[in-house]
């Protein structure tokens, strides 16, 4: 049976959970933006393993909390649009296998990595965490520019490429721009959370990556906007916000250069919220662009579920949303403290001599 795509307006529901899944993506990428940071960057601002002991212990109490968000904009994505969901794993199951494989090894480098003192095992776990880091931080810039730019989508959402169809210039360019991106918020979140000598490396990192940011995040922008010119898909954005995000990408460097930290960690968070909220207000109001056939996009429409199912799932999101903010946001203010070597700490400052 063909698959049609109607081309029915989209109602409440389903606006409302295209938009309640933005905000899920740009939690995680908001919270595992500087994780991924901060473990890409652990090899080039640690001189020593007790360095390393405290660039891991700025993340160590948050870091699988963080995680849960991208388990809940998962299951969102299933339960609301399982088309798109299906579509996608069928299309990205590499692509996804690879940073599922990624986000595992990192996870059992933070837990096993202490085991024992062996330098050679220390040594293969810390790789773990940056290539755990430095690659989903790459694949999933190139996913979300796939999505905007289309793949090879059929009939009956019927997938018809192969891998080499995910890594075009337009999508690389992507990968690249949120590796540089979370790489700098993680740098800034260094700046925000060490003392030392750590703290002093993330400052001349983040002032040497804030230009290159700067230039891959433009370029890729500014394509994003003329593929939605010259495509078929409709959901163009007026440019206002990617236009906030880059004012805000290019004060980061004098935000580090003044020792600004919290301000520059605000600057980079909210470039993460400018980048990828623009690629889903072009996306609107289609979840998967067809390079094949305009006929073939889906649309939030075609991919939705049953609306009683939406329904239920809007007020289990209304009454249990505002209880893991809080829960998350208690977890933060009780880690808030700077993490630094003994020698460099006091009243105010959390010690990595245990870890």
């Amino acid at each position: 049976m063909l698959l049609t795509i109607h081309p029915l307006s989209p109602s409440g529901l389903e606006q409302l959970w295209f938009f309640l899944i933005l905000v899920l993506w740009l939690g995680y990428f908001f919270l595992e933006g500087f994780d991924f940071g901060v473990g890409t960057l652990m090899p080039f601002v640690s001189k020593d393993d007790l360095d390393r002991r405290v660039v891991i212990n700025t993340i160590g109490p948050v870091w699988d909390g963080n995680e849960v968000w991208l388990l809940t904009a998962g299951g969102a994505t299933f339960a609301a649009f399982p088309l798109w969901y299906a579509t996608v794993f069928s299309g990205f199951y590499l692509a996804l296998f690879l940073i599922l494989a990624a986000l595992i090894f990192r996870g059992m480098a933070f837990e096993f990595r202490h085991k024992r003192e062996d330098a050679k095992w220390v040594r293969w776990w810390d790789r773990a965490i940056f290539w755990g880091s430095a690659l989903p931080a790459l694949l999933w810039g190139v996913a979300f520019a796939d999505f905007v730019h289309g793949v090879p989508v059929a009939a009956n959402a019927t997938w018809t490429g192969n891998f080499f169809d995910l890594v075009k210039p337009y999508a690389l360019l992507g990968g690249l721009s949120t590796l540089l991106l979370f790489t700098l918020h993680g740098a800034t979140y260094l700046g925000l959370k060490t003392e030392g000598d750590v703290r002093v490396r993330a400052h001349k990192i983040a002032l040497r990556l804030a230009p290159l940011t700067f230039v891959a995040v433009t370029a890729f922008l500014a394509w994003t906007y003329q593929t939605a010119h010259t495509m078929h898909h409709v959901g163009l954005v007026p440019p206002l916000l990617p236009i906030v995000g880059l004012l805000a990408l290019a004060g980061v460097g004098w935000l580090v250069r003044e020792h600004l930290e919290g301000w520059a960690f605000i600057a980079t968070a909210l470039v993460i919220v400018a980048f990828f909220t623009t690629l889903f207000l072009n996306l609107y109001p289609n979840v998967l662009i067809s390079s094949v056939s305009p006929h073939f996009d889906i649309t939030i429409v075609a991919a939705a579920s049953h609306r009683y199912t939406l329904e239920v799932m809007s007020w289990v999101a209304l009454i249990f949303t505002p209880l893991v903010l809080l829960y998350q946001s208690w977890t933060y203010w009780i880690f808030k403290k700077r993490v630094s070597r003994p020698g460099e700490a006091n009243e105010t400052h959390h010690t990595a001599t245990n870890v």
